[in-house]
């Protein structure tokens, strides 16, 4: 049957019922019409589906717990990503799930948020890109995504209430092309919108974000659905363009709605809308048959192999890959108990999880390994565990540190109040670092720490993320060579708290939380500021090494829309073979508004040989060199020369290459009556109008105001200064007011007649 006639066979009550959750997770049927539940479940890195959908916190059934997004995005494999998506798919359609709650595509404002172990990035192409292939693997199988938390979710503190104050141009430069990237790429089923205020409005309730961004410029098709508990007033949101509110029943609402159409306050073509979306995205999950079991081994190994793929080897004066050592010490209580996971919506019940002590034990041949907990599971200071260790270290010929950063300081529902691993943990490695040269620190986090206490003093560190199930193998793997580390940091490891982006503006007060920082956060900020790092986005090293050569562009001219062709050699340099992530920055030499020194644009992971060499090809299309003109309403590109930066880090440049773009953007006239002179010449109509005139006011200025002084060689004028300097930054107008003495009318009624002459010319 048509949606349209279906829709046209409900009563209102039942259309406004469908707008609103049954239960915790599905929504609801209509059984005298054959419209049957959605169920959803939390599914970022694992499908968490609960046994009983009236209820949300409880354990939920067994199933792969991949790693979390800090891992995932480490590996910069677009087709891994999309590999996972079809296994997460795959235990859905086990666990009878229409639609599995990920990916977060939120941009890593800070290091304190809480939840930024299930966010990819501090950028925001590397996000887009992670999350398209997310939905698309799962959705190639027939269960849909919820792309979330839309939008401005950056936080933890008041998430529920507080309002994210931010300019439009870093809205849609940093906040915004994730979500946009993922929506045109791969069209999630599903869009959720976040608890906070966007600029003082609830996202639930943001017709431009809902309505007229996401569904009317992007072009999205399916639902939106509220985070869970988001919703403040069913009627407005629905307004704004929000479908499906969750969690229900919630009576109260459901009548809400019946009554403002009732009463004439909602249009029920509004209604209907929503009620479109939603059927059709309960339809499209129920055509996928449910049932059936899941390969649990299979999505193990490969939990395994994202893990190691996401891996980031941060540190290695040679010690890495094991080899050779009789005695091993492995200290830390997470070489025990695996510290996989992030705390709150997402946790899994993992089908299986890899003990790291044990794998350590299966690959270590005839070496010994003795274990000591190294720190408790509270924040207490236990000495008599730090001489443990130390012992142990000091009989061994190397220490592995597995330093797991708990849960009391990292959780959704809590922001970090610092960047520092706990007390103990610091005074353990530094303690065993002091006797055991050949140390190895390997880290589970779900964002970056801080590392000046103890860095120098160890060989070697890893940085495993919250790691998954399968971490544990992966690790041990990369310990002792079996794979080699191939992992970059999506995000900047910064030397201090106080040197973040945001530190000032951080986590708000009064309801409110600034983003003054702006389009500057991550590398953007530290190359802005040239501020050393402690480690820099994209960074990861390897037991190998790599040359790049040969570096060429499609055309040294070109026009934005066609866009062009980067390509580079890169030679596996080393001994043994290894994985490589070119990344393609692009920096505007010249620009209208302010630009960051260089964003990323384009990246590619190439396997490699001893000795092999492969040529690797990057597109770079319009958006990789436009940029978003608040006033102009549009994304813009500008005549003149962009340097196209081939790195193997945002620090690491390896080759650049400078080409010469011609803009074919057409753009309307926006000078008005308190645009500057600078403006004027800078518009090309503007210019052609008012340029002529410009010559003979600049003439009038000087003789007013005793014009360059000879005697010196320079412009300044008998006030001590370059009058037009000053002039130029002025509006048109208030510079005529200075010289209505020579002006053939008033300077209101000349700079009328200006506008009306480029307007017209419109």
């Amino acid at each position: 049957m048509e949606l349209s006639n279906l829709i046209n066979q409900m009563t209102l009550e039942e259309k406004a019922a469908l707008c609103t959750g049954a239960s915790a997770w599905t929504t609801t049927p209509v059984e005298r019409l054959d419209i049957p539940e959605l169920i959803m479940s939390d599914g970022p890195h694992g499908v968490r589906r609960v046994p009983d959908v009236n209820q949300m916190a409880i354990k939920s059934l067994p199933a792969t717990c991949f790693p979390t997004a800090s891992c995932l995005a480490s590996t910069w494999d677009v087709d891994l990503i999309g590999k996972m998506g079809q296994a997460l798919a795959e235990e859905a359609i086990a666990l009878n799930v229409g639609v599995v709650l990920g990916p977060g595509a939120n941009m890593k404002r800070s290091p304190l948020g809480g939840r930024n172990f299930e966010y990819f990035s501090e950028d925001p192409y590397l996000a887009g890109e992670m999350a398209a292939s997310f939905i698309n693997g799962v959705q190639s199988k027939g269960v849909g995504t919820s792309l979330k938390h839309y939008a401005a979710n950056n936080q933890e503190f008041q998430r529920f209430s507080i309002s994210a104050e931010v300019d439009e141009r870093a809205l849609r430069e940093i906040y915004l092309p994730a979500f946009e990237k993922a929506v045109k790429q791969a069209q999630p089923w599903t869009v959720m919108c976040s608890y906070n205020k966007v600029n003082g409005t609830f996202a639930s309730e943001h017709h431009t974000l809902l309505t007229e961004i996401l569904k009317n410029e992007w072009g999205f098709e399916g639902l939106i659905v509220s985070d869970w508990g988001a919703v403040r007033d069913r009627v407005a949101g629905l307004q704004a363009g929000l479908d499906l509110e969750m969690p229900g029943p919630q009576d109260r609402r459901v009548q809400a709605v019946v009554d403002a159409v009732r009463s004439g306050k909602l249009d029920e073509a509004v209604l209907d809308e929503s009620v479109r979306r939603i059927l059709q995205i309960v339809f499209k999950a129920h055509k996928t048959p449910k049932g059936g079991d899941f390969d649990v081994e299979a999505h193990h190994q490969l939990a395994g192999k994202i893990a190691a793929e996401g891996i980031v080897l941060l540190k290695n004066n040679g010690l890495l890959p094991l080899q050779g050592q009789k005695q091993i010490a492995v200290i830390g209580r997470s070489a025990e108990k695996a510290h996989f996971q992030g705390g709150g919506s997402s946790h899994i019940n993992p089908t299986k999880v890899a003990v790291p002590f044990k794998e350590l034990q299966a690959r270590a041949g005839d070496a010994e390994l003795t274990y000591a907990e190294g720190y408790p599971t509270d924040a207490s200071f236990r000495q008599d565990l730090i001489d443990q260790a130390v012992g142990l270290a000091q009989a061994a010929d190397v220490a592995l540190l597995y330093i797991a950063l708990p849960t009391f300081k990292e959780s959704e529902g809590y922001d970090r109040r610092d960047i520092d691993l706990t007390e103990q943990q610091i005074a353990l490695i530094k303690a065993v670092a002091a006797v055991q040269p050949h140390t190895v620190v390997v880290l589970n986090n779900g964002a970056p720490v801080a590392m000046n206490d103890w860095l120098d003093g160890v060989d070697a560190v890893l940085e495993g993320w919250m790691m998954g199930q399968a971490g544990g193998e992966a690790i041990a793997d990369v310990l002792f060579g079996r794979v080699n580390p191939c992992g970059k940091l999506p995000e900047t490891f910064p030397l201090k708290l106080a040197d973040t982006p945001s530190h000032l503006n951080w986590p708000g007060e009064m309801g409110q939380v600034r983003y003054g920082e702006g389009l500057f956060i991550g590398y953007r900020y530290y190359d802005a500021k040239e501020m050393p790092v402690l480690f820099p986005f994209g960074y990861g090293l390897s037991y190998t090494s790599f040359a790049y050569s040969n570096a060429a562009v499609s055309a040294t001219t070109f026009k934005d829309v066609d866009g062009v062709t980067v390509s580079v050699d890169v030679t596996n340099t080393g001994a043994v073979a290894g994985k490589e992530i070119v990344q393609i920055y692009v920096h505007d030499r010249q620009a209208g508004l302010v630009r960051p020194h260089k964003e990323l644009k384009g990246f590619a992971k190439v396997e490699l040989q001893p000795g092999e060499t492969k040529t690797v090809s990057i597109p770079l299309d319009f958006r990789a060199f436009a940029f978003y003109h608040p006033e102009y309403k549009q994304w813009i590109t500008e005549d003149g020369e962009f340097d196209i930066l081939i790195a193997a880090s945002a620090t690491d440049i390896r080759h650049t290459v400078t080409v010469t773009l011609q803009s074919t953007v057409t753009l309307p006239c926006i000078l008005d009556k308190e645009s500057t002179i600078r403006e004027w010449l800078a518009d090309p109509r503007g210019r052609a109008v008012f340029g002529p005139f410009y010559a003979k006011m600049e003439t009038e200025a000087r003789k007013m105001f005793g014009g360059g002084d000879e005697r010196y060689g320079n412009n300044e004028s008998a006030i001590g200064m370059d009058i037009m300097d000053m002039f130029n930054e002025m509006p048109l107008v208030s510079v005529l007011m200075f010289q209505q003495h020579a002006l053939p009318a008033h300077p209101e009624d000349l700079v009328a007649d200006f506008l009306s002459k480029v307007h017209n010319g419109d």
